[in-house]
């Protein structure tokens, strides 16, 4: 019951089986030859010219196939280390571990399927994982695939196939002006050993990162300058300071005369502490330390920031709210959004404004009564 047909010699041929399956054969370099099987006689046919493709093209038919698991060990260490930041890297490697490979690492990478990310998406979710986690997975998938796809060993990147959970955007809701200035009050008068970082984090909207990471080095108090150079981030259980995300967010910002004080103050607490702690002392060279030199812990900082919020029985809130307070505290108070944007270190102003889009009443009604004085008629 055998009907072959022959495609030329040296490259394949298709013939099908007793048991009924289609068989084609294609000849390799060496003298041996590979088969691909089928159904039908076209996806056998098939097959056997995507495996002249891949000879054309120069690929190892008799390689195992690719599973995803091993690309993306590849991946992750050859094309994604050398262009991500080292916590990006670390972020990577983890999504990749926890959700990627037990999902579908073991699929070969040419036989991965738009259903398999859809399935893998929808088990991270009735996990209760995050819509921003599965995006971001997906995103991670979708770069990686990218590189699979110009490099040919794909047809499609099947992650632009799916779409990715909604997420529900939080409106951000900082400390307001008078809020902000009962804390600051407290803390100066109370002298808390953290009024200068708290300070300084909300009178300028220095990221967190960036405040543990500056220097003295980068401080010029009698310029009234700050420059921000690099941020000090905790990668695999180990200090390491970073360049900062992106171009804009190396940034020189003017201090307020409230910022330069606690500077000054921070320098004198320092001084002291640095005499009490003799040998203990770890010169990192930083602003904000421990009381013996070496980076504050991000936990202790949230700790306290929670207990000084409990002062006033107001809402817990991260430190990254004190930069939300400064951002929109400025907006409100007519400062203009490119300006804040240069301060904040944002890459685009779209990013400040679609942040910050609750202090636009405000604005609007500002900008109103700035545009009746000017033009007002018969007044």
């Amino acid at each position: 019951m055998g009907s072959t047909k022959r495609r030329g010699h040296g490259e394949g041929s298709i013939k099908q089986r007793a048991d009924g399956l289609w068989e084609a054969r294609i000849s390799l370099p060496g003298g041996k030859r590979k088969s691909f099987y089928g159904k039908t006689r076209k996806e056998a046919q098939d097959k056997l010219r995507a495996a002249q493709r891949d000879l054309d093209a120069g690929r190892d038919l008799t390689a195992k196939p690719q599973t995803i698991a091993r690309f993306f060990d590849d991946w992750l260490e050859t094309t994604a280390k050398p262009t991500i930041r080292p916590k990006t890297h670390h972020s990577y490697a983890q999504l990749i571990r926890l959700h990627i490979k037990p999902a579908i690492g073991t699929i070969p990478l040419a036989n991965l399927t738009p259903q398999h990310v859809q399935r893998m998406m929808g088990d991270m979710t009735a996990r209760g994982l995050s819509p921003r986690t599965v995006q971001y997975t997906r995103a991670i998938l979708r770069r990686a695939l990218g590189h699979a796809l110009k490099w040919g060993l794909v047809t499609r990147n099947v992650a632009t196939l799916v779409d990715p959970p909604r997420s529900v955007k939080k409106p951000v809701q900082p400390l307001s002006a008078a809020e902000a200035r009962r804390f600051l009050d407290h803390v100066r008068n109370q002298n808390d050993r953290l009024w200068p970082f708290f300070t300084t984090a909300i009178m300028t909207g220095l990221r967190q990162a960036e405040l543990l990471g500056l220097r003295w080095s980068d401080v010029d108090l009698d310029a009234a300058t700050l420059r921000v150079r690099h941020t000090l981030q905790r990668i695999e259980g180990k200090w390491e300071f970073v360049e900062p995300k992106s171009k804009r967010s190396a940034r020189t910002l003017s201090l307020p005369d409230t910022v330069v004080t606690a500077l000054r103050a921070q320098r004198v607490r320092q001084l002291e502490e640095r005499l009490l702690a003799g040998e203990r002392w770890k010169d990192w060279g930083l602003v904000f330390t421990s009381s013996v030199g070496t980076p504050l812990e991000p936990s202790n900082l949230n700790g306290r920031l929670h207990a000084l919020l409990d002062v006033f029985e107001l809402d817990h809130q991260g430190m990254h709210s004190l930069r939300h307070c400064f951002a929109s505290l400025s907006l409100a108070q007519g400062v203009h959004p490119r300006v804040v944007m240069e301060m904040l270190g944002h890459s685009q102003i779209s990013l400040t404004m679609d942040t910050y889009s609750h202090v636009m009443p405000t604005m609007l009604k500002e900008a109103a009564k700035a545009l009746d004085a000017a033009l007002a008629v018969g007044e």
